[in-house]
């Protein structure tokens, strides 16, 4: 894939969400909600100078960013102001 974001966006890819309960129960995928949290794979130069960077792993708004689909593969783009924090 060769995508490059403008300005102060990023592309995520939304990490995997767990499919079972501490007490074993799995999850149908209806009652499942969409991960706030990705890992990024792509940096607009705004976003880099905020401290960004590719393979960090983010944390987001519910309601924020776009969702895209990249060879068959869906991502969201996000402003680097809707990225709430990093985690480390």
């Amino acid at each position: 894939m060769n995508f490059q974001p403008l300005a102060n966006r990023v592309l995520i890819e939304r990490e995997e969400e767990v499919t079972t309960t501490a007490s074993g129960i799995i999850l149908p995928d209806n009652a499942k909600e969409k991960p706030l949290q990705g890992k990024v794979l792509a940096v607009g130069p705004d976003a880099q100078e905020e401290g960004i960077n590719v393979g960090d792993t983010v944390v987001f708004g519910k309601y924020v960013g776009s969702e895209i689909t990249l060879e068959d593969s869906e991502y969201l783009i996000l402003n680097s102001d809707d990225i709430l924090g990093l985690l480390k």
